[in-house]
């Protein structure tokens, strides 16, 4: 027999109550309808939502000096940068619209509601034929579906007057990144490897938005483009120095190559380990998941509720030549996607290279000069002037630029080649060797990205964080990230202890500290009341206060009460949220 754990069925319901009675999250624009796929922060959200992010820059930021450095540029973008990114042509997902009542569905997402198997990997036309095959049909009204088209995600605009410039919102914050690459590349003084950061909204136009503030059509994205030489992606020991913070870490890792076993247990490795069996191709990707496992941990996610799911290549996005999704187990929705690692090669330098003309390359000067032997190809540029005429200068920049190799097989399998359209035959082609003395390398550095979605974050460590205990609910959110630091309350309303209460909270307030001030009810409903909110520290000012000095501190989680001197309370509040339990509060 199957035993149902009503709790974390309900948990989930309970979770979101909460989250819009006390002011955590709401849906946008409520007294009109709502509108799917926008949420607000309300005031507590908004505490926490900045406190994971400065949490977020503290591990991949500050605490990565000074190889990552942050930036940050325009939520619009030029059309042409989405074309050279590929968003234009790739970035899509299957839509179906009924027939009858004209509804427009996620058709993977309606087949996996119907027959409970993973269609994120199927085309179209496979979805269409399965649609098909089972009669499936709209879920409002019945109607049958039409044939699965691409629906592209984007967020269209004008960038001014003209209707033909045309703008988009940004689907992520890494274009930002890349189109500024060598200009931060210059100011950081020409070092690799170079990480560049941003934390700033984006838009997705989704089609059927759900699971509230999960899935959302705006959103803060917190990102980094990690930039290194693919020749040398140890960079000459700097790479060992960074793995020795994380090696000790172990990742949980579901590989593709099991997936395609429908195995579903993820396997164990060390971060050195990944590396060496090329189970992350890449080291630097292996730096960054260790540390996003440090990150979400932190969060107040246990290691055995996290895993890495390696994406299968039909499954990654158009960029990517490995990603794995960091995914951590929720009430009701089971495992979520927190964060996606990405190895990006060379793709989108190499894209904007190409479409805006401008050189992106680095040069890499080596510790000595090396002497190569090049094979260059060599035309008669007599001939190319006589019978080319004014796009003679154009053709033979062209040659310079081919590789020889490619020219010899042009040459052997065709008898000429061709270069800004126009042939030129063999016996005007000469490919010579020669040997030279090079100073360095010029190349395309690749790039490494961890990216997280940061309000799918706040619902992470609610979810973690609430409990109930003796009829009570109780957020036990970790103390760097709770929204409100300390609470400050007189037992009474005795105008001696008010007053001394307000002088304790405003000395909180001045000193840094999220304080709120109650003295409404009865003590033991206004702890219960921070309780709901996740304050981890209550003061309250008390008769003995009078006598003593001394004010009583509350934990939240243990409910543990302590006693502090009046002149230490900000030394005292300062070592609680850091770590620092009631006991260790009455020696200072």
């Amino acid at each position: 027999m199957t035993v149902v754990n009503r709790f974390n069925e309900d948990k989930y319901d309970k979770i979101m109550e909460l989250a819009k009675r006390r002011g955590f999250f709401w849906p946008s624009y409520e007294i009109y309808g709502g509108v799917a796929g926008f949420y607000d922060l309300g005031p507590l959200g908004v505490r926490m939502k900045d406190k994971i992010i400065n949490l977020w820059r503290n591990y991949f930021v500050v605490r990565q000096q000074p190889l990552v450095v942050e930036i940050e540029t325009p939520v619009i973008g030029p059309s042409r940068v989405y074309e050279a990114s590929g968003h234009l042509e790739h970035f899509t997902d299957p839509i179906v619209e009924c027939t009858k009542c004209g509804r427009k569905f996620r058709a993977d997402h309606l087949i996996e509601d119907v027959l409970h198997v993973n269609a994120e990997r199927l085309s179209p036309e496979e979805m269409t034929k399965l649609i098909r095959e089972h009669d499936i049909r709209c879920p409002a009204c019945g109607g049958i579906l039409s044939e699965v088209k691409k629906f592209n995600l984007l967020f269209q605009t004008t960038i001014g007057p003209y209707a033909q410039n045309r703008g988009f919102l940004r689907p992520e914050a890494a274009q930002g990144m890349f189109v500024n690459f060598k200009k931060v590349y210059e100011v950081m003084r020409q070092r690799l490897p170079l990480g560049i950061a941003q934390i700033g909204r984006v838009a997705r136009n989704e089609i059927s938005p759900r699971q509230g503030i999960i899935r959302l059509r705006e959103f803060t994205i917190a990102e980094i483009e990690f930039f290194f030489d693919p020749e040398d992606p140890w960079h000459e020991g700097l790479l060992d120095e960074m793995l020795a913070r994380v090696e000790h870490r172990k990742l949980r890792i579901l590989r593709a190559e099991a997936k395609k076993r429908d195995e579903t247990k993820p396997e164990e490795f060390g971060v050195r380990e990944a590396i060496e069996e090329k189970v992350i191709i890449t080291p630097w990707l292996a730096y960054w998941m260790a540390v996003a496992r440090d990150f979400i941990i932190e969060l107040g996610v246990d290691y055995s509720d996290m895993y890495f799911e390696e994406k299968l290549p039909e499954e990654r996005a158009h960029y990517a030549a490995q990603t794995f999704d960091q995914l951590v187990r929720v009430s009701r929705l089971g495992w979520l996607e927190v964060s996606g690692h990405a190895y990006r090669t060379d793709y989108d330098l190499s894209r904007h290279m190409k479409y805006s003309g401008k050189d992106l390359t680095v040069f890499r000067q080596f510790k000595e000069p090396r002497r190569i032997r090049k094979k260059i190809v060599l035309v008669n540029p007599a001939w190319v002037g006589r019978t080319f005429k004014s796009k003679a200068k154009e053709i033979l920049g062209a040659i310079k630029s081919l590789d020889a190799n490619e020219v010899e097989r042009m040459l052997k399998e065709k008898g000429v080649i061709e270069v800004s359209g126009v042939t030129i035959p063999a016996e005007h082609v000469k490919i010579v060797e020669k040997e030279e003395k090079i100073s360095g390398r010029r190349f395309l550095p690749h790039v490494a990205e961890p990216s997280f979605g940061i309000e799918r974050l706040i619902f992470v460590v609610l979810d973690k964080a609430y409990r109930e205990k003796e009829g009570r609910v109780v957020l036990s959110i970790p103390r760097r990230i709770a929204p409100i630091d300390v609470a400050v309350f007189p037992l009474v309303r005795d105008e001696r202890l008010v007053k001394i209460a307000k002088d304790v909270w405003r000395r909180l307030i001045e000193a840094g500290y999220y304080a709120i001030y109650d003295d409404d009810g009865s003590i033991g409903r206004r702890y219960a009341r921070i309780d709901e909110i996740g304050v981890p520290l209550a003061i309250t000012v008390d008769h003995a206060t009078l006598e003593e000095n001394t004010v009583t501190i509350r934990d939240r989680d243990t409910w543990r009460q302590v006693r502090v001197h009046l002149n230490k309370i900000e030394e005292a509040v300062r070592m609680f949220l850091q770590g620092a339990e009631p006991d260790l509060l009455t020696s200072i």
